[in-house]
C-alpha cells in the first residue's frame, strides 16, 4: 500500500507550510500529493507550483470540478501539467454539488452521472490526440452548422495514458467510476464498511471486463498522532461536521447520506440540523466518536499501523493522509509517523 498526502485548499493561511509538507512527503517517498478546489483556490495553479518545488512525488487534482471547465479545457490542463511535471500528474474529477455547481459556476446540477461519463469520454479522446468529435446529450463537438472543425491536442503529454480518478460516494456513481476510471477518490472510508464502496466499484469494473486488480483505491483519511485517542478524535470533529452537516443542502448532502448508510442515521440528522442552524459547536459534538475513529488514523504509531493494516486488508492501494489544521511541526510529524506505521505494519 502506498501513501499520499492531501493539502486540501490553498489560501487558508498555511500556504508556505503546504510547500514544506509537499517537499517532506517527496523526501519520505510518498506516492502522490493531492490538492483540492471548491470556490477559492483552483487546484491546477497549486499543483503546478507544487510540481515545480518537488522532484519525484506525483501531483493530483482531488478534485477538478466538472462544472468549472469544459472537458477539452480539462484535457489541455492535464496534458500541460503532465508535461511540466515530467510525467507526474494524476487527473481527479468530481461533479461537486448542486450549491457550488449552480451558485458559483452557473451550471445546472442535472444528470451528474451522464455528464461525468461524457466528460470522461471527451477527455480520453482529446488526450489520445485524435481529432475531437463528440455527439452527446451535454456536449457536441464541433458545434453543428458553424465554422468549427475537428481539432486535435497540440501538446504531447509525457505519458500516453494519464491516470484518471473520479471522486464518488453514492452507489450508482461508484459503479460508474469502476467502469470508466483508473482509480477512485474516497472520503470517510471505513474498512469495517468497505463493502458500501467496493461492491459497486467491483460491479462497475465487471461491466468493463476488468477487476479491482488494476484499479487504484485511494481514500483520504485524516490523521491525528498522539496517545490521547479522545483528543485525537475530537480534533477531527469540525472537519467531519462540515461535511456531514453542511456540505450541501438538507435534501442533497452526499456525505450525510454516506453516514446514514454506515448506520448513523440519527446522528446524521442531528449533525445536519445543528450545522444548518449555525450551531457549529453542537454539530461537531454530535458527530459520533466511533464514526470519526473508523474513518481516521488516530493514536500512536502502533495503533495507526493496525488501522493501516485494516485499510490494506480492505483493498486500499493508496492511502492519502490529511493532517490539515495542525501546525507545520505537527503535520510533518504526521507524515513521518505515516511512514513509520506503514513500515511497522509491513506494508511499505
Amino acid at each position: 500500500m502506498r501513501l499520499g498526502i492531501n493539502l486540501g485548499y490553498w489560501g487558508l493561511g498555511m500556504d508556505a507550510d503546504n510547500i514544506a509538507v509537499a517537499q517532506e512527503a517527496d523526501r519520505l517517498g510518498y506516492s502522490v500529493c493531492w490538492a483540492a478546489e471548491a470556490y477559492g483556490s483552483d487546484a491546477a495553479t497549486v499543483l503546478s507550483f507544487v510540481a515545480a518545488r518537488t522532484e519525484r512525488i506525483d501531483v493530483g487534482s482531488a478534485i477538478f470540478q466538472i462544472p468549472a471547465r469544459t472537458p477539452a479545457m480539462t484535457a489541455m490542463t492535464a496534458a500541460t501539467l503532465d508535461t511540466l511535471s515530467g510525467g507526474r500528474f494524476r487527473l481527479g474529477l468530481g461533479v461537486s454539488g448542486p450549491q457550488v455547481s449552480e451558485g458559483w459556476y452557473g451550471v445546472k446540477f442535472d444528470k451528474p452521472l451522464a455528464r461525468t461519463r461524457e466528460y470522461v469520454e471527451i477527455i480520453r479522446k482529446a488526450m489520445s490526440r485524435e481529432r475531437l468529435v463528440h455527439e452527446g446529450a451535454h456536449w457536441t463537438l464541433p458545434l453543428p452548422g458553424g465554422p468549427g472543425k475537428p481539432i486535435k491536442l497540440t501538446v504531447h503529454p509525457v505519458r500516453e495514458h494519464i491516470p484518471l480518478y473520479v471522486a464518488a460516494i453514492g452507489p450508482k456513481n461508484l459503479e460508474q467510476t469502476g467502469e470508466i476510471a483508473d482509480g477512485w477518490l474516497g472520503i470517510f472510508f471505513a474498512p469495517e464498511h468497505a463493502a458500501l464502496s467496493l461492491d459497486p466499484l467491483k460491479a462497475g469494473r465487471a461491466k468493463a471486463g476488468k477487476s479491482l486488480e488494476d484499479f487504484d483505491l485511494c481514500p483520504t483519511v485524516t490523521i491525528a498522532v498522539g496517545e490521547d485517542i479522545k483528543a485525537g478524535v475530537d480534533s477531527q470533529r469540525s472537519y467531519a461536521a462540515l461535511y456531514i452537516g453542511g456540505m450541501g443542502s438538507k435534501e442533497k448532502n452526499f456525505y450525510n447520506q454516506l453516514a446514514r448508510r454506515m448506520g448513523y442515521e440519527q446522528a446524521a440528522d442531528e449533525v445536519q440540523e445543528k450545522y444548518l442552524a449555525k450551531d457549529y459547536a453542537g454539530a461537531a459534538a454530535a458527530v459520533p466518536h466511533d464514526l470519526i475513529d473508523a474513518t481516521s488514523l488516530v493514536g500512536d504509531t502502533a495503533r495507526i499501523a493496525d488501522r493501516m493494516q485494516a485499510y490494506a486488508d480492505a483493498g486500499v492501494t493508496t492511502l492519502t493522509l490529511a493532517p490539515a489544521g495542525f501546525t507545520l511541526d505537527e503535520r510533518i510529524q504526521a507524515l513521518r509517523t505515516g511512514v513509520e506505521a506503514l513500515e511497522r505494519a509491513g506494508l511499505a
